[in-house]
This record gives C-alpha cells, sequence and structure tokens, in this order.
C-alpha cells in the first residue's frame, strides 16, 4: 500500500493532508483507522489515549500548528508503540527526535523542540479535526508512507 498507488487508482476518494511533515521511527508506512486528539500545547490528555489499546489504530492530533512545545517525547512514542497504535500524525512538535527515530513507531510531525509541554489535561478526543485541507474523522482511514498522508472514508488496506 503506497500512497501514490492509492491516488492513482481511487482518485478523489483519497485525500492529502498537504503540511511538510517531518518523519520518524522506522516504522515509515503505517495506517489504519483515525483515532482524534485536539490539544494545545498539553500532552496529557494525549498520554490517557496512548495508554489505552490502539488495535491497529491511527492517533491523530491536532495540535494548533504549534511549534513552541512538544506533544510526543521518547516516553511517550514508547507507550504508542507498546500499545498497539499502528503510528500517530501530530499537527505541532515532538522531542526526543533521535531515540523517536530509532524506536519501532511511526511519527509525523511539523517539527522539533526540546520543550516538553504542560500535563494540565485540556482538550477533547474522539471529534472531527482539520489540519492540512483534511478533515479527519474517527473511524476513517488514514495512510502514511514517505510520500504523505492520505485520508479516505474507505479501508484500502486489503
Amino acid at each position: 500500500m503506497k500512497t501514490a498507488d492509492l491516488v492513482d487508482a481511487h482518485g478523489e476518494d483519497v485525500r492529502f493532508c498537504d503540511l511538510p511533515f517531518i518523519k520518524f521511527g522506522r516504522k515509515r508506512l503505517f495506517s489504519g483507522p483515525i483515532h482524534t486528539v485536539k490539544c494545545f500545547e498539553d500532552n496529557a490528555l494525549l498520554k490517557a489515549e496512548l495508554q489505552k489499546p490502539g488495535e491497529g489504530r491511527v492517533m491523530v492530533v491536532d495540535g494548533g500548528g504549534s511549534t513552541r512545545f512538544a506533544l510526543l517525547g521518547d516516553q511517550i512514542a514508547l507507550i504508542l508503540k507498546d500499545n498497539g497504535w499502528a503510528g500517530i500524525v501530530i499537527n505541532g512538535s515532538v522531542r526526543d527526535s533521535a531515540d523517536i527515530d530509532q524506536m519501532e513507531v511511526g511519527v509525523f510531525c511539523l517539527a522539533t523542540t526540546p520543550k516538553k509541554s504542560s500535563k494540565d489535561g485540556a482538550g477533547r478526543t474522539g471529534e472531527k479535526v482539520s489540519f492540512g485541507g483534511v478533515e479527519f474523522v474517527p473511524g476513517e482511514y488514514a495512510y502514511a508512507d514517505h510520500d504523505g498522508l492520505l485520508v479516505s472514508k474507505d479501508d484500502y488496506r486489503g
């Protein structure tokens, strides 16, 4: 399943997220049903959601595009891996990027920063979020690889 092949085969049925993502982790190809968290410069809710069974889902995080504070670091990336999440897409920043890059995870983000986020638990989960010209609907499907990120109502994973 390459995103380029999905675009060729399904055209308008797949939507392209047009953000310039940086990719970390050894898992450079991942896909699955979407689960969402919306949080701004606070990762407590994200951490709580990732502690639940991932069941092959893709965590999509709308961090408001902030590059000031990291929503994901190496410890939370380990939780992502250990709980069976397919990967994570963050409209925001990460830290511990060199460590994350050596882990068996798939991470798409906008930037890196050494600063950690607040831990107040602010945010929402399980709602539609939009960024990069795409609406991410829980239960729809995300497809990520070297070429980019696609979203579709349909499951093309075979």
